[in-house]
């Protein structure tokens, strides 16, 4: 419920603080402040969406979706990076045409909203800090985003009210989207992973099948599949040979597997002479039996 709740904070400062930038670019006749205005109302739509998925990944499994809804939340998340790519891309796009037409701007106009700018975008980055999920580090990395573009906007206020070397908005801002789109591009890489069902990055096969191997009558483990619906909750599968108390060695597999970092599995268990149906069996790590691991 947190995370919704410091989702929807977000949203709501971010939507109010857009409205509030129309007028703020119209009045100082700052480019940068209109596009960011722009800019604030995509996010307001993406932190809109993220929060409609969130919600909906917080859902109990059921027929329909027999893994649960948590993907749903990592989908959040690519459909608010993907905004933020093209939102970045824009900011670069129109500041590189800026630096060749400099405008003139009413700085102290500018400085007024900076400062209220950097205010209320680090309340909202300070509310969606703390959540764990990839959707809120997406909606966070947006906050982030306002807060150190309002501080370039502040910064650069200062520097050319006293300089007028106009030209410092339009280069401080490429700076900002730079950083975002590194940082987008991140999390996309993360979304991905999870949709393609890679192998957690801090899981080992190899490293599973070696300890499931050293247990006690365990003849042989293939088919092992790990995969994350989220980032946080990982899964597994696979088949087990054993001649030996079924009931046992399950237990004695899934608090091995606990200590991997997998909280969900389901076994099948085989005995030794009998013909595992799947093809793919044989391939490489198809029966290598583990024996010579027991220490006996």
């Amino acid at each position: 419920m947190e995370t919704e709740r410091n989702i929807l904070i977000a949203f709501i400062l971010n939507l109010l603080f857009a409205v509030f930038e129309f007028f703020g670019g119209a009045f100082t006749g700052s480019v940068a402040i209109v596009s960011d205005a722009v800019h604030d109302l995509g996010d307001a739509a993406s932190i809109g969406i993220s929060l409609l998925l969130e919600h909906k990944s917080k859902k109990q499994p059921d027929e329909t979706h027999t893994y649960g809804y948590t993907r749903y939340s990592v989908l959040g998340s690519v459909i608010t990076t993907v905004i933020l790519l093209l939102g970045s891309a824009a900011v670069i796009f129109n500041a590189v045409k800026r630096i060749f037409n400099p405008v003139e701007i009413n700085y102290n106009g500018m400085l007024v909203f900076a400062v209220i700018g950097v205010i209320v975008n680090f309340c909202a980055a300070w509310f969606t800090h703390k959540g764990d999920s990839l959707n809120q580090k997406a909606v966070n990395l947006h906050m982030l985003e306002d807060v150190l573009g309002w501080l370039v906007v502040l910064v650069g206020a200062v520097v050319m009210k006293f300089t007028d070397f106009a030209v410092i908005d339009p280069i401080m801002s490429i700076a900002v989207a730079v950083f975002i789109l590194i940082n987008a591009v991140k999390n996309l890489k993360q979304a991905t992973d999870l949709f393609v069902e890679k192998t957690p990055h801090n899981i080992s096969v190899k490293e599973i099948e070696n300890h499931l191997c050293e247990i006690e009558g365990v003849k042989n483990v293939h088919h092992i599949h790990v995969w994350s619906t989220d980032g946080y909750h990982n899964l597994a599968t696979m088949h087990i040979v054993t001649d030996c108390n079924h009931h046992e060695i399950k237990e004695k597999v899934r608090t091995e597997l606990k200590e991997h970092g997998i909280e969900h599995c389901t076994l099948e268990l085989e005995a030794a002479d009998e013909h595992c149906e799947n093809t793919h069996c044989h391939s490489e790590h198809g029966h290598n039996d583990c024996h010579y691991h027991h220490h006996h």
